[in-house]
């Protein structure tokens, strides 16, 4: 899909987070706050430091501040939202990863700690690996230690067998 299309199909919130997201985030606007900090500071002995010439910063600021933190909030989420769809796709496409974790960001949390502890379990498993380089998804790496524990176990008892021989 080309960049306009794409960026026709925005709606006007969009459009406009977007841009004001990538004017507040730059070094420009960063430069811009400061000097505009240092004129206020630099006119209080004009104003012999009043009240109302606090509280022209003070609200300035807190009207940005309430603003900023919603237009933030929004860009925060789409961007949250397209790399969870990333992630889906990358877990849906890789052939040995579990699809258990496809769309995992809209389960409890409760259920978020049970897989953790599933994870742990993997990274405990792992370290008796080999090898660095193997992956494994929890399924994958749960059959495994029990193929080795019953291959250990068949081991154990063919040499067991073997010394009570005559």
């Amino acid at each position: 899909m080309k960049k306009d299309t794409i960026e026709k199909k925005l709606t006007f919130s969009e459009r406009f987070a977007i841009r004001v997201t990538k004017i507040t985030g730059s070094t420009s606007a960063f430069i811009s706050a400061f000097m505009l900090v240092l004129v206020w500071a630099a006119t209080g002995p004009v104003f012999h430091y009043s009240e109302t010439w606090q509280l022209v910063i003070n609200t300035g600021t807190t009207i940005i501040t309430f603003l900023m933190v919603f237009l933030i909030q929004k860009a925060q989420n789409k961007d949250s939202l397209a790399i969870q769809l990333k992630l889906n796709e990358l877990v849906a496409a890789h052939e040995f990863a579990s699809n258990r974790l496809v769309d995992i960001e809209n389960i409890p949390e409760e259920e978020l700690k049970i897989i953790q502890k599933y994870y742990s379990r993997l990274s405990e498993l792992a370290k008796h690996e080999v090898t660095l380089q193997q992956s494994h998804s929890i399924d994958e790496a749960e059959y495994m230690s029990e193929l080795k524990k019953h291959t250990e176990k068949g081991i154990r008892e063919q040499h067991q067998a073997k010394k009570n021989l005559p």
